[in-house]
């Protein structure tokens, strides 16, 4: 064996188990994708989606460092299953599966690290006050719990288990704190405002490498968006641009503070849905970052795509496809 093969092996082992949290942003995209909207009573609604996230971008604080060699890639697909059981309450569940990757790029070696399984679910109750804040909006708040049905032990070729950022669970059950608000506007209808907030309070996994704790930092997540209804070739398409916020706090472990973990994150997110049948549409979004302050030497996103399908079935109308 080379010098230069025994450095990046030695290399590869140093930053893995003291390095290996400097992602905040990967994951399974969960407080991302949960608030299907309030529909009549009875109505089923099912999204099936797949979330590409691609984390190639290293920062110190706010400042872009010029180094890509380390990547980071999370494949989700996210199951969404809402049931309307009055007009105004509802129960929501997102369930996941996860493949995440990271592959770090030194002298001419790569070292690959990967997990895949099933992740951990979301389970949400939603309360709808429709016109409480005027004609035309919506008010609807929800309370839920992140379940924690994916490993956290997945390990490595070498047998070594791996840390908690790349687990397809986290051992540990959350509290999600949900609301959102719309308006729409007299002098075009189709036109709607709407926000939304998301809190998830992190429990801990007490058995974190066998008898240590783990906790994941507290998070928040704010959405500002604006959208329209056209028809386009017939078909009815609804664009949309949204602004998203996130901050996350350090993560702790035995409960003291990991550095390279928490920050800030600002990005704007183009949206694109058309109704391929009465009961089907179809989306498209972008996640694009326009805004990082991390704490201490962190991957962020670089981009995300969401895509997928949403079915609705109303108990006054019968499926219908094309």
């Amino acid at each position: 064996m080379n010098f230069r093969g025994l450095f990046f092996i030695i290399y590869t082992l140093v930053f893995t188990q003291i390095n290996a949290q400097t992602c905040c942003s990967g994951g399974i995209p969960l407080s991302n994708n949960i608030g299907l909207s309030q529909q009549e009573k009875s109505t089923i609604q099912l999204g099936l989606n797949y979330d590409y996230n691609n984390l190639n971008t290293l920062n110190f604080g706010t400042e872009t460092l010029n180094d890509n060699s380390r990547l980071r890639i999370t494949h989700s697909i996210l199951l969404n299953a809402n049931y309307s059981i009055t007009n105004r309450f509802a129960i929501e569940g997102l369930f996941t599966w996860v493949n995440q990757r990271r592959k770090i790029s030194q002298f001419g070696n790569q070292n690959l690290d990967q997990t895949s399984g099933i992740g951990d679910a979301v389970l949400l109750l939603k309360y709808n006050f429709p016109e409480l804040l005027g004609k035309t909006s919506n008010l609807a708040i929800g309370l839920g719990t992140k379940v924690p049905l994916g490993s956290s032990t997945e390990t490595n070729s070498q047998g070594i288990t791996l840390n908690a950022d790349l687990q397809p669970g986290s051992n540990a059950w959350d509290i999600i704190y949900w609301t959102s608000f719309s308006k729409n506007f007299n002098f075009r209808p189709s036109l709607t405002f709407s926000s939304r907030a998301i809190y998830r309070s992190t429990g801990t996994n007490n058995s974190y490498f066998g008898n240590s704790t783990y906790k994941f930092g507290n998070e928040f997540q704010g959405f500002i968006s604006f959208s329209d209804q056209f028809t386009l070739f017939k078909t009815l398409t609804d664009p949309s641009i949204s602004f998203k916020y996130r901050n996350a706090n350090l993560d702790k472990i035995d409960g003291f503070d990991l550095d390279n973990t928490g920050g800030d994150w600002v990005s704007i997110i183009p949206n694109f849905s058309i109704n391929l049948t009465p009961n089907i549409t179809f989306s498209t979004k972008t996640e694009i970052p326009i805004y990082n302050n991390v704490d201490g030497t962190q991957l962020t996103p670089t981009y995300r795509i969401t895509t997928g399908l949403l079915l609705k079935i109303s108990p006054k109308n019968t499926l219908q496809l094309n």
